[in-house]
């Protein structure tokens, strides 16, 4: 086992009747709020109404930047921010999804500087984050597990890109984690949403480093906890074991404890940044047409043991196999599982994506890893232009 530092300062308020605190954790960080949120869902499920009613029985300010889009834009950070310089905001709510949750913590860190909100992501310039306002996140969406961890990711759709940063000021100080507000996510949402937290799994799982035991049985377990609900809240949307599994486990696939010992950058989120960044499709839908095909890729003689070993622990096969037969498959069973139990395409021509962007969204994956992306397998340039033509079919 690798040496390691852990530390998650999240508080969490788990359950279908904790949204009465909402006010009470608001308080602790001023008088002023602004209340961040994307499209009209939580408005036609009354949460926006049981929201605003608790800031207000607070005794709150309260202010709204609503809109933010599911692959959150610089500019709905610019707005925030200026609308937190101009109110002298004190508390940020984000309520909604990951978009919602990772746009807001750059509001909260642009809100601070006088420099432009995408300097934050310029490889160039890339300023440190020195302060930002607190946020508490109302989670809406079990998929990306921003309301438990210290990261963004924010599109620019003036470059065509897509970038992710992390930084400890950017932990949401509390996050109500209600799984009846998830009640009406659509199947499709559902489907990409528990994508989206399996490839978290996947991107700590596949490492040619020394295994840890524990962390290695705990990721299979969330693993199998996706492969077992997601498709029970995809038949039964109220179904509360089921949505309560899901968010769960999509806060504890990325809220750092399963990546504490490990070392290797994740390599299919880069990939699906840029997919998404061109072409604006769904970050769980990019992420799960690319996971069998990158496992395909990093398959060798060094790699087989950890792909047949996910076999049968996630689903089942039998060990007594030939290792290669097992891992083979693994990845078939991978693909059963994300596209003909979760329902999801399988390939990047149904979403409308050609080869066209190919070399250039192949160089950006790659730019923050001086060209090489240090994973499971190491990937160049040319690797991920393999990997996305093997995504056509």
């Amino acid at each position: 086992m690798h040496d390691f530092t852990f530390q998650n300062p999240v508080k969490i308020h788990f359950g279908h009747e904790k949204l009465a605190l909402i006010g009470e954790e608001l308080k602790k960080f001023g008088k002023r709020v602004l209340l961040t949120y994307g499209g009209g869902s939580i408005k036609r499920i009354g949460l926006y109404d049981r929201v605003v009613e608790e800031v207000k029985k607070a005794g709150m300010e309260l202010y709204e930047l609503p809109g933010i889009e599911p692959n959150p834009r610089i500019g709905s950070v610019r707005d925030g921010a200026r609308l937190c310089k101009e109110h002298n905001i004190d508390v940020l709510l984000a309520v909604g999804g990951g978009s919602t949750i990772d746009c807001t913590k750059w509001i909260a860190a642009a809100a601070c500087v006088d420099h432009d909100a995408w300097d934050f992501f310029d490889y160039e310039k890339w300023p440190p984050v020195n302060k930002a306002l607190p946020i508490v996140s109302v989670l809406t969406l079990s998929a990306t597990g921003s309301e438990m961890d210290s990261g963004g990711v924010i599109s620019n759709p003036e470059t065509n890109d897509k970038r992710g940063r992390l930084s400890p000021l950017l932990f949401p100080k509390v996050s109500f984690l209600d799984p009846t507000l998830t009640y009406t996510v659509s199947p499709y949402q559902t489907a990409c949403g528990s994508a989206d937290i399996f490839s978290h799994l996947m991107e700590e799982y596949f490492t040619t480093g020394e295994p840890m035991f524990m962390i290695d049985t705990f990721i299979e377990g969330m693993m199998r906890t996706i492969v077992r609900y997601a498709p029970i809240a995809m038949r039964e949307p109220d179904n509360y074991e089921a949505r309560a599994n899901l968010m769960w486990a999509s806060s504890w696939a990325i809220n750092g404890l399963i990546g504490a010992d490990k070392g290797q950058a994740w390599s299919c989120h880069p990939m699906e940044h840029e997919l998404s960044a061109v072409y604006d499709i769904t970050h769980g839908h990019g992420l799960a047409i690319l996971s069998p095909r990158w496992l395909e890729f990093c398959m060798d003689d060094e790699t087989m043991p950890r792909i047949a070993r996910f076999g049968i622990t996630v689903f089942g096969l039998d060990p007594t196999l030939p290792q290669r037969e097992l891992a083979l498959r693994a990845i078939d069973q991978l693909g059963h599982f994300l596209f003909d139990i979760l329902g999801l395409k399988r390939t990047l021509p149904e979403l409308d994506i050609d080869e066209s962007h190919f070399d250039s969204m192949a160089a950006k994956a790659v730019l923050p890893y001086k060209g090489t992306i240090p994973g499971f397998r190491p990937l160049t340039k040319d690797d991920v232009v393999s990997i996305y033509r093997m995504c056509m079919k």
